[in-house]
């Protein structure tokens, strides 16, 4: 079962600043990637990797793995506007808001969120603190807050990609935790549970 953890960053100005120009530097990179996808009909992760990687990196100052993430988060957005087109979701074919789906490349805002991995993005739980990619370079020590409660999910259960978000000039993580599915009793095991249950051949 998946369950994901907010928490609240508490970068340093000079942090902050490293955050914003990062997240604006994926984007931008994101949406020339979908320029290409779109123009070139690459929708699949492999194909528009191979075409944009060289570009990702040169131009828009990224590493290897922040393109990675970069083209797998346009890849998704292209596959879930073909689930949305296909569940009828935009209208049929001859509505306004369909064709313009259809007719123009995925945008992305500034400051949409962008996912890191455990190779652009380590966790500290004891000091409370995380250490990301940024395109001035690792920024180490970025505080974060969180309940203990959130705390102890994270530890025991984080797994895959984070998000970093920011929404209203607050900075947040958004991390993916992978609970284990609870136990499911079958019919006959919550029948032994139950009051006054005895086993077949039992005599009192």
């Amino acid at each position: 079962m998946k369950l994901v953890v907010q928490v609240k960053l508490l970068p340093s100005p000079g942090q902050a600043s490293a955050l914003e120009a990062t997240l604006r530097a994926c984007n931008r990179a994101a949406a020339y990637a979908s320029q290409v996808a779109f123009a070139k009909e690459l929708k699949d992760r492999n194909g528009l990797q191979r075409e944009v990687y060289t570009d990702l990196k040169a131009t828009f100052g990224l590493s290897a793995q922040p393109v990675v993430r970069v083209v797998k988060k346009v890849v998704d957005a292209y596959a879930v506007l073909k689930a949305n087109l296909q569940a009828g979701n935009l209208g049929p074919p001859t509505a306004k808001r369909y064709r313009k789906a259809v007719g123009t490349p995925i945008a992305f805002r500034p400051e949409a969120a962008q996912p890191f991995d455990d190779r652009c993005l380590s966790w500290q739980y004891d000091a409370r603190t995380v250490s990301i990619w940024t395109i001035d370079g690792r920024m180490k020590g970025i505080r974060f807050a969180c309940s203990p409660d959130q705390l102890k999910t994270l530890v025991a259960h984080r797994k895959g990609e984070s998000d970093l978000v920011r929404r209203g000039g607050t900075w947040f993580l958004i991390a993916t935790c992978d609970i284990p599915d609870p136990e499911v009793y079958g019919a006959d095991r919550l029948d032994r549970s139950r009051p006054g249950h005895r086993e077949p051949g039992h005599h009192q």
